[in-house]
């Protein structure tokens, strides 16, 4: 069995699968490398391609007519994007660049169309995700709107925990911690208050900081009070 073939069983929408399948959805993929701050996707362009996240991460974002960023997502490794306007035919919704060197499986939209056709499978695997994200969409918005500077920046922690956290015996470690600037973006507050509640949450032993590396010390407890 090829690399490529072990690594999209590790993909969400493609961990049923036969091997025979995998076989032909590995020849329908094409390799891409993106350098870190390289724009892989611009909201409003036509989405002509899935993608797949080899390694690295990505960041989905929107900008407001300010030049505001917001980060809705942070992507990493087994993740993928790209599926709203491969189905419904429309131009992209967000914008997506690379925040480290990434490597991607690229997969055109005729191809990915005919997979979701031949293969019902895939669909209700995808249908099952974008579900997924459409109600971590609906909490993220929920408690933004309504929890103070501390509870927002909590929140942001929880999502990435979820993302792209490591957990073990109740503690999630998150690599690669985003910049206190990007983390600002993701919970629509200030760098300031980012720096003041991350050290809230040290302070009360909720939180352990080294370099970029966050620990939540008891992700259920912390979950318990803040979500």
């Amino acid at each position: 069995m090829s690399d490529d073939i072990k690594f999209l069983q590790l993909v969400p929408i493609f961990s049923e699968l036969t091997t025979e399948t995998l076989e032909k959805i590995s020849c329908l993929v094409q390799r891409r490398t993106y350098t870190k701050d390289q724009v892989i996707l611009m909201e409003h362009e036509s989405g002509s391609a899935f993608f797949i996240i080899i390694s690295g991460k990505v960041k989905v974002f929107r900008e407001s007519e300010e030049g505001k960023e917001v980060i809705l997502t942070i992507l990493s490794e087994t993740d993928f994007f790209g599926e709203m306007a491969i189905i419904d035919g429309l131009n992209r919704s967000a914008n997506v660049s690379a925040i480290e060197d990434s490597e991607l499986f690229v997969i055109e939209r005729k191809d990915f169309l005919d997979l979701l056709y031949t293969h019902p499978e895939v669909s209700i695997a995808l249908l099952q995700e974008m579900t997924k994200r459409l109600r971590a969409a609906d909490m993220k918005i929920k408690s933004l709107s309504l929890k103070d500077a501390e509870g927002k920046v909590a929140t942001v922690i929880l999502q990435l925990a979820d993302d792209i956290g490591k957990i073990k015996q109740g503690v999630v470690e998150i690599e690669k911690l985003p910049f206190q600037q990007d983390l600002a973006n993701m919970a629509g507050t200030s760098r300031e208050t980012i720096s003041r509640a991350l050290h809230s949450f040290v302070k009360k032993e909720l939180i352990e900081l080294d370099g970029n590396k966050l620990r939540i010390l008891d992700y259920s407890k912390f979950k318990d009070l803040y979500s």
